[in-house]
């Protein structure tokens, strides 16, 4: 069982998931930065790239757009079979450039790469997801036994059946649709046809690069996505979103509706279960496990990596049970914190060592039992020759850090800059070097306070030793503002 707490404010929403006391994840969208999956935009083709199957769509985004061939609607279907597989008609002969077409966003832009698009236009309802431009009905995977699955399907062909010269368009059925009334799927279906009606009416007047339909918002999706059975309360602190959501809940999510409470307290929301220092663990570089043990996490370009460390753990008999304890608790700590970072792409995690082989499967069991628990996909092999465990998350959006922070302007994101010391002998290299280009009266060093420091007291024996062999003198300034890796040299 599950609480869920809104914090909301005109520039942020922020989610938190509660459950036993602990904060298992967090959402969070500004009003500046909302994801893009989900909207639909009337695109014009900028360039199309044959060598890479690929065309750029201009959306009215600050970076084109990415379409591939693989996600043109119906793109496997027209070109000649190549065994039993269906080869895709080139990119070139189904997209020219100036063209307009209404695309999708189906990845948000990451980074220094645009979002991904499609043709495939999908509008997400409570219970369905809407595929105008198809006729199929799609049952969610994790909806129950086949007869379950033939039941479903045969209700919806009755109740998305539309008169002989209409558009009927298809509908995969969303898990929680396991349950529904047939008045419940038939408000939804109601609901996205003139959602889809409202959109092509648009994509028939506007220009290119509108942005004809936009999924909800945050706070709208804790009802429809994120909510669940095992969900005891949804408490938001603002009187005026809770009415927006209460209208929006008894219209699409009445079960869900029905959990929702104003939450009227003095202390923030927030504070209640001091999420507020969990946010500034989440962008801890170590995370502490109760038994003194502790995780290392680094986020790269490529992938990220958790080492897990024995720290001052000695409680077990012996230093193999230190070890399988501390792995089975770092088990659970890491799947917890990969979704609080939302770290997303390959995952690599480096166990401390065990011996024997019954510890090594008991730990990657504990561990797939944990990550069970996340929405998002994941894949886990078992542990490499190195004793690794390879893993990756699907990323669906910016993980928490790439989020909330930038990288250090002193470091350039490095995690490290020079020492004084080194900064100072490259200070001294860089008098030598201009002494043989120019003349001037006087050299001045600006630079941090600290290498200052360092040029007068620790170093002040070369600095004269070199104004001897120059036969000029070095002056110097500290400048407050300056990075301990910058410096200037006047010549005066």
């Amino acid at each position: 069982m599950h609480d869920i707490l809104i914090n909301w404010a005109p520039q942020e929403t922020r989610v938190a998931i509660i459950e036993n006391g602990a904060v298992q994840e967090l959402h969070i969208e500004r009003a500046l930065e909302r994801g893009l999956v989900g909207n639909v935009y009337l695109g014009k083709v900028a360039r199309v790239l044959p060598g890479m199957q690929s065309a750029f769509i201009d959306v009215g985004l600050e970076r084109a757009a990415f379409l591939h061939v693989a996600d043109l609607h119906g793109s496997g279907h027209h070109g000649p079979a190549r065994g039993d597989v269906a080869v895709p008609v080139p990119i070139e002969r189904q997209v020219f450039e100036g063209q307009t077409l209404m695309v999708q966003v189906i990845k948000d832009p990451i980074g220094t790469k645009g979002a991904r698009l499609s043709t495939q236009i999908s509008i997400a309802g409570r219970m369905l997801v809407f595929l105008p431009q198809d006729n199929h009905i799609g049952i969610s995977q994790k909806i129950g036994s086949p007869e379950t699955r033939e039941l479903l399907r045969a209700r919806m062909q009755r109740l998305a059946a539309t008169p002989a010269d209409t558009p009927t368009g298809g509908f995969i059925l969303r898990t929680n649709a396991e349950e529904a009334t047939d008045e419940e799927l038939a408000d939804d279906i109601a609901y996205l046809r003139k959602a889809w009606a409202a959109i092509r009416a648009q994509g028939l007047s506007q220009p290119p690069g509108t942005l004809l339909h936009q999924d909800l918002n945050l706070a709208e999706r804790v009802l429809r996505d994120i909510s669940t059975e095992s969900t005891q309360s949804i408490r938001i602190d603002s009187k005026l979103q809770f009415d927006a959501l209460k209208a929006f809940g008894d219209a699409y999510t009445p079960s869900s509706c029905a959990k929702l409470e104003h939450y009227k307290g003095e202390r923030p929301i927030f504070d209640l279960f001091g999420i507020e220092e969990e946010i500034a663990r989440a962008l801890a570089r170590r995370v502490d496990l109760k038994s003194g043990g502790y995780l290392i996490i680094d986020q790269t370009e490529a992938l990220t990596t958790v080492d897990v460390n024995t720290g001052g753990f000695v409680g077990a008999r012996n230093f193999d049970d230190t070890i399988f304890k501390t792995n089975l608790e770092a088990a659970g700590a890491i799947a917890r914190q990969l979704r609080l970072r939302n770290l997303g792409g390959i995952i690599i995690v480096d166990f401390i060592d065990m011996t024997r082989e019954e510890h090594q499967q008991a730990v990657l069991a504990e561990f797939r039992k944990q990550l069970s628990k996340d929405r998002t996909k994941i894949t886990v092999s078992g542990f490499t020759q190195l004793g690794l465990v390879e893993m990756t998350r699907k990323r669906t959006r910016e993980s928490l850090a790439h989020m909330l922070c930038q990288p250090c302007p002193t470091c350039d994101g490095r995690g490290q800059v020079k020492t004084a010391r080194s900064v100072c002998y490259d200070i001294l290299r860089e008098i030598l070097r201009e002494a043989r280009q120019f003349n001037p009266r006087e050299f001045r060093v600006v630079a941090s306070a600290t290498v200052v420091e360092m040029l007068l007291d620790e170093e002040s024996q070369h600095l004269a030793g070199l104004s001897d062999f120059i036969g000029k003198p070095i002056s110097l300034s500290a400048e407050p503002s300056m990075n301990p890796e910058q410096y200037d040299i006047v010549l005066l």
